[in-house]
């Protein structure tokens, strides 16, 4: 199984900005211990940050047929692009989305997203321990896949 782990805009300089919000681990941390759990896990795993939002979208576009789920952090493109948000749709992969801060908690015009619609599920809140569950989440949902793909190919067969 591969996941990619696209990371929006400003990621990249996590443990420099607003540490009160988001913490002081850099995003090179956060993938290292990703990595690990995927180690663990027998997953492979692919990174990629940008701050430009047709970069995410094409990064989007390239895991069709190349991976089996993607975890995302859009950031701020999150609550304003409706482009990531049609190409989390058109993927038709599972889709986690993942945010550092409570959203929901914070300035009126970041408590809506527009991407999380289209997602799997969505992780915002617990900081950097949001991608370690957003990876736990993905490792069900693929392996919840894979069963009921087993299951359909069993009663094909039959």
């Amino acid at each position: 199984m591969k996941v990619v782990v696209i990371q929006g805009p400003n990621l990249n300089m996590l443990g420099m900005r607003e540490q009160h919000i988001y913490g002081p681990m850099k995003l090179e941390q956060i993938h290292e211990q990703m990595k690990s759990f995927a180690q663990q896990s027998n997953i492979e795993i692919e990174f990629f940050q940008s701050n430009l939002e047709g970069e995410i979208v094409d990064r989007i576009q390239e895991c069709i047929g190349d991976a089996q789920g993607i975890i995302i952090n859009p950031a701020a493109y999150s609550h304003t692009s409706i482009a990531i948000r049609d190409a989390i749709s058109a993927a038709q992969l599972p889709v986690i989305e993942v945010h550092l801060s409570n959203i929901h908690a914070r300035e009126e015009f970041r408590r809506h997203s527009m991407t999380a619609e289209v997602c799997s599920g969505v992780i915002a809140g617990v900081g950097p321990f949001g991608y370690h569950l957003a990876m736990v989440g993905m490792t069900q949902i693929m392996g919840e896949l894979e069963a009921s793909q087993k299951a359909q190919a069993q009663a094909q067969a039959q």
